[in-house]
């Protein structure tokens, strides 16, 4: 694709003219070993040779750096960020739980590549909280005890985390992606529409977590105690970072039903949502004897749900987003 508008000096035409980005696939040697990287180059439009633009060489610097890491299985300078924000600690008491040199932390995010051992502690650090509170056990004499009560604080938040199952977190991590702002409430409805449009259109349960016919409509008792202090405010939750550009991704249906209930029921707020969920059927049956106001722990069972997504799914066709608008307008009736 010819880059419209970009025009720089091409030294073998003499002349400034138009210019093109490729991809093109280079071999360096690193440590006595030959990789193969595929880097962008500007091609001019005339005489089909690369040209040298301002910038294109720090850009390469940045691929090259990035697919190295990618093939040795080493972080990169994103992970480490991602690791000092979760656990709620600086460069150099990370570097000192880790039972690194002080500086070592600050090296690695100005560019020096991890050797593979120090990369494999970085990488269990950022995704297992367990080793993260054992290394911070191991070195608590070597900082501060405020960033130790801190990190200490922050590692056993993230364990609540993995109270709830893999997928469950993979969708939590996706609304928050697709939404800017959720409360807890809006959450557990969001949850539970995911829950049985996932029946409706994949014949299955997105994940295997029970919801309970709280007061408020259905609730998910695990993820209730996760964002319990955020209360009736926007949840914000550095924790979740965990999860970004991981592989371990919702496959291409999943994504879909939960683009279909944010795209149409993220559209409102909680108590909007809460309304919904009580004209229906699985969540009325399993507060049946209860009063209005009368707490339960009722179990809302996976098969109410799936029957009454499947059946509503025959009148309205809710593969569409109009199909799952027309329902929750009906819902509003």
């Amino acid at each position: 694709m010819t880059a419209k508008g970009r025009i720089d000096f091409c030294t073998v035409c003499r002349k400034n003219i138009e210019y093109t980005f490729q991809k093109r696939n280079i071999t360096k040697t690193i440590k006595n070993t030959d990789y193969s990287f595929n880097i962008t180059v500007a091609v001019c439009n005339d005489c089909g040779e690369e040209m040298s633009i301002p910038g294109l060489i720090n850009k390469n610097i940045q691929e090259v750096d990035e697919q190295y890491r990618a093939c040795e299985g080493i972080v990169t300078v994103n992970d480490l960020e991602k690791l000092m924000k979760i656990y709620k600690i600086g460069k150099a008491p990370l570097s000192l739980a880790l039972g690194f040199g002080e500086v070592t932390i600050t090296r690695y995010l100005s560019g020096q590549i991890p050797s593979k051992e120090y990369s494999d502690i970085l990488r269990a650090a950022l995704s297992s909280p367990s080793f993260m509170e054992k290394k911070l056990h191991e070195n608590k004499d070597k900082i501060a005890p405020a960033a130790y009560n801190k990190a200490m604080e922050a590692a056993t938040q993230l364990k609540n985390l993995f109270s709830v199952s893999d997928k469950m977190l993979r969708v939590i991590s996706y609304v928050f992606e697709k939404l800017g702002e959720v409360t807890p409430l809006m959450l557990q409805k969001l949850l539970y529409f995911v829950q049985g449009v996932s029946y409706a259109l994949n014949k299955k349960p997105m994940f295997y977590e029970n919801c309970q016919a709280w007061v408020h409509g259905p609730v998910y008792p695990e993820v209730y105690d996760i964002f319990r202090d955020f209360k009736y405010n926007p949840i914000e939750d550095a924790r979740f970072i965990i999860f970004e550009g991981t592989k371990d991704e919702l496959t291409e249906d999943e994504r879909r039903v939960v683009d279909l209930v944010v795209n149409t029921f993220g559209e409102y707020g909680g108590k909007v949502l809460e309304r919904i969920t009580h004209s229906e059927i699985p969540w009325k049956q399993a507060r049946k004897g209860y009063g209005d106001h009368i707490p339960s722990s009722e179990l809302i069972s996976m098969e109410s749900i799936e029957a009454y997504y499947v059946e509503k799914n025959a009148d309205y066709d809710f593969s569409s987003e109009d199909g799952l608008r027309k329902y929750i307008g009906e819902m509003f009736k």
